[in-house]
């Protein structure tokens, strides 16, 4: 079941819980409290960087906020990482390393390959809860993975959100038909085969299914298929940028008026920067604000203060940054509310305590309360990219998944 929650452009009033909770007074760190510490696999380096160094700054420029306020109820917070270059091995060193010297509470895993990779000493440790960079549906699974979460909605609830956004498009007329475009890698058919059982539920078509290499690569082939059928919609996964950008253009040249959407990772200012005018009508499922939207809230306005303050010229943040600041955010709502019921900060009470969020306020980073389920926030919305604006903008309500 889903359920359409709110109106376009409704802001959120008044301070969520745990703002209220950090910015009262900002009271003083206690001197004589233990540092609780974030830990992390950050990709400085390598194929996945030009994410990593916006992650990196998400998670420091919070780490400097919450001290800022009197940490974590009174505990002061330290942020400890180490360059991985997006490899594996060199994830689970720097784990193991900053597990073995710091004993952090948290810890942001840099992708889905090191995740499952850890999963195993991790339950076994017991001492950390983990999440990061990925959104992947097995993540979710709290049986093999009972010490991860999501933070956001995994790829198959990113693909149920669209798939309700195309569903409520064709009310009263024709339903519209969808074909999914996808990189050959786990990555790429993460969310397919739940994709396609939603869109049955929904009486929506998929009429194509086009599986390509990752990055730049000649798609002319698969741009004729696509012309025979005609879709309503492209949905796009398994990309940052290429090859969606070359599908928009020959598309578009042959007459076609599909719509193209996409999901986190190919929805941010990338795909403006290189496209350009041909940008224009671009979708992505975003389960946060974007930097540069027209939203607010107490915790949205304290990232924006906070990125300013920490480099006045870097201009625009990423949803990078913003993922990195929100895993933090959920990091410290998880730890107060376990310090808060006067329990041990171990994996089995963190993840009680994550379990238990409903109806959280997160200050606009999310346009909605949100609750958690199986491990993820189901939440996003809709946003379309106004190339001449340079910007995208929102164009369904906030969809919360049931």
């Amino acid at each position: 079941m889903f359920r359409n929650i709110l109106k376009k452009g409704r802001k959120l009033a008044g301070l969520g819980g745990l703002v209220a909770a950090l910015t009262v007074a900002a009271p003083a760190m206690a001197q004589d409290k233990e540092p609780i510490v974030f830990g992390g696999s950050i990709p400085l380096s390598g194929v996945f960087a030009f994410a990593g160094i916006h992650l990196h700054a998400g998670l420091t420029d919070y780490t400097d906020w919450i001290n800022s306020q009197g940490g974590i109820n009174g505990h002061p917070v330290e942020y400890v990482m180490e360059d991985t270059a997006y490899e594996v091995d060199r994830s689970v060193a720097a784990f193991k390393k900053i597990s073995g010297s710091s004993s952090p509470a948290t810890y942001y895993g840099d992708s889905t390959g090191f995740m499952k990779a850890i999963a195993s000493e991790l339950n076994s440790m017991g001492t950390t809860l983990m999440s990061g960079a990925s959104f992947a549906t097995a993540l979710t699974d709290n049986e093999q993975y009972p010490y991860q979460f999501i933070p956001g909605p995994n790829y198959s609830q990113m693909f149920g959100i669209i798939l309700e956004y195309i569903a409520s498009e064709g009310e009263g007329g024709d339903m519209p038909t969808v074909a999914f475009v996808y990189s050959d890698t786990e990555f790429g058919k993460d969310p397919i085969e739940n994709g396609k059982a939603r869109a049955a539920e929904l009486g929506i078509e998929v009429v194509e299914e086009i599986v390509t290499k990752p990055g730049s690569v000649d798609v002319s082939a698969e741009v004729l298929k696509l012309r025979r059928v005609r879709p309503d919609y492209v949905v796009f996964h398994g990309y940052v940028l290429s090859p969606i950008n070359e599908f928009m253009v020959q598309m578009r040249q042959m007459g076609l008026d599909t719509k193209f959407m996409g999901t986190f990772w190919s929805s941010d200012k990338l795909i403006i920067d290189k496209m350009g005018a041909d940008a224009d009508g671009y979708m992505g499922v975003m389960p946060y604000n974007y930097y540069d939207s027209e939203e607010s809230g107490p915790m949205l306005d304290a990232l924006r203060a906070q990125a300013e303050k920490s480099d006045p010229d870097a201009g625009y943040r990423p949803t990078g940054y913003i993922q990195g600041w929100f895993n933090a955010m959920v990091w410290t709502e998880v730890i107060k509310r376990t310090l808060d019921a006067g329990k041990e900060l171990n994996a089995d009470n963190m993840a009680e305590a994550l379990a238990s969020i409903k109806d959280w306020d997160t200050g606009g980073i999310i346009g909605i309360p949100v609750t958690v389920k199986d491990m993820s926030f189901p939440v996003g919305r809709i946003w379309r990219v106004n190339a001449e604006a340079g910007r995208y903008e929102p164009v369904s309500d906030w969809i919360h998944l049931d």
